[in-house]
């Protein structure tokens, strides 16, 4: 059960950080008018990534035991 939660964990964290990547390059070509929505979103998405490689941590510590 806990190497399927950690594949899984494996993919969310991949793919957030593609998302953080393309926040990047959106905020990059932004007005510094269009600017603060755009932080914004970067910032959650850097705070679900942070949580997702908490969780991946978590699940590996249990299977070590």
């Amino acid at each position: 059960m806990q190497l399927t939660h950690l594949a899984q964990t494996e993919r969310h964290i991949a793919n957030g950080l593609r998302l953080i990547e393309k926040q990047e390059h959106i905020i990059a070509d932004l007005d510094l008018d269009d600017i603060a929505i755009a932080l914004e979103l970067l910032a959650t998405f850097r705070q679900m990534q942070s949580h997702a490689v908490a969780y991946r941590d978590r699940i590996i510590e249990e299977l070590k035991q």
